[in-house]
């Protein structure tokens, strides 16, 4: 497997092997001459509009201040110690977005977004820990990281944010643009503007085993099948009437028990779930869409690719997209796996392909989930 720079010319498997979610690396120029994609009027903008998470947040006599987008105004450029934070911005920028799959050596089930945050000299979020990897690119400006394993993790009592109480860190780094640190969950950590500067955080997905529990049975609720009434033929006179009945609690029991379910139901399960949209996300169909003879006409010519939105998956004979799941032929299969893996597909593959595919690539089309390239 190839060496990456952007992981310090490891192979991605030796970087899984020996740092992810183990121990934080430091790499310097892991994108050479690495300059802003979006400049902070652009970002600014996207931090003004209802459907994008964003956040500012202010450090000044010791207070912290927290608020939520939009934001329709920020404070001067030449105050000190704030920092506007705007979340998925790979959804609406496509250089962002391409940034963010130079890092799908980890499965998309599990690459989250990359977020944007914009901090004059000073400014941070505080010294913090995540529940998820991260990778910090430096993209404009200078922050200094320090860092610290384990530690003691109190919060301060009364804060809109989460920040420790007694960090003490251990290292401490300096990132210029183009420098890059890794960091594995629960690390402790704070990054400080020196000067006006701009950070990219490339997050991953950390599913919490409760709400998968949750939405699994609910998601189950629907294959059911438990035909059949309560009865009690040999019912005896009741001594406790508000006592269940050992008879009752025992058919309950051995009836609930019929409730199975297997792998290809957790698969089906995790890529409809996984791939669901964020509640924030929405699907702009083509103002004048084209007929469906136009659509592949040009499709074959030109290809086709996914939304930067759209979040598509594969399990065995199974594809997943937008939240919504079916089987796919075998002839149809490697078309769509393709989709999948390289969020597009060419012409030649296109004109190849079944004429299921070529209508669910139509369909696609037509909600705003794919577009022509």
């Amino acid at each position: 497997m190839q060496k990456l720079q952007l992981l310090g010319n490891l192979t991605p498997a030796q970087f899984l092997r020996d740092y992810w979610q183990k121990k934080p690396l430091l790499i310097r120029q892991a994108i050479p001459n690495f300059k802003p994609l979006l400049k902070f009027e652009k970002l600014a903008e996207l931090a003004r509009q209802n459907h994008v998470e964003s956040r500012l947040l202010t450090h000044a006599n010791g207070d912290w201040n927290l608020q939520h987008g939009p934001l329709a105004e920020l404070p001067s450029r030449e105050r000190r110690e704030w920092t506007m934070l705007v979340q998925g911005v790979n959804l609406y920028d496509a250089r962002v977005d391409a940034l963010l799959r130079q890092f799908r050596f980890v499965p998309q089930t599990r690459l989250d977004d990359l977020m944007i945050s914009f901090a004059t000299d000073g400014g941070g979020v505080g010294p913090h820990y995540d529940s998820y990897d991260v990778f910090l690119l430096q993209a404009h400006g200078k922050r200094r990281w320090r860092i610290s394993k384990g530690g003691d993790q109190t919060l301060v009592d009364g804060l809109p944010v989460k920040i420790l109480a007694n960090f003490e860190p251990d290292e401490e780094y300096v990132l210029e643009p183009g420098d890059m640190l890794y960091l594995p969950p629960l690390y402790n950590h704070d990054g400080i503007a020196e000067g006006e500067c701009m950070t990219y955080s490339v997050g991953f997905r950390v599913p919490n085993f409760q709400e998968l529990g949750e939405n699994f049975l609910q998601f189950m609720a629907d294959s059911i099948d438990l035909p059949g009434l309560y009865t009690d033929p040999a019912l005896k006179p009741a001594t406790k009437p508000a006592e269940i009945p050992a008879d009752m609690l025992a058919t309950v029991t051995e009836e609930l028990n019929k409730v199975r379910w297997d792998e290809e139901d957790v698969a089906i399960f995790l890529g409809e779930y996984m791939s669901e949209p964020k509640h924030n996300v929405f699907f702009t169909p083509p103002a004048k869409p084209l007929a469906i003879g136009r659509f592949l006409e040009s499709a074959e010519k030109r290809g086709v690719k996914l939304s930067l939105k759209t979040q598509m998956l594969y399990r065995g004979k199974h594809v997943f997209i937008n939240g919504e799941s079916f089987q796919a032929g075998r002839a149809d299969k490697p078309a769509l796996a393709l989709l999948a893996d390289e969020r597009a597909l060419d012409g030649a593959a296109i004109a190849s392909a079944t004429e299921d595919v070529r209508d669910a690539l139509y369909t696609w089309y037509h909600d705003g989930w794919l577009e022509l390239a």
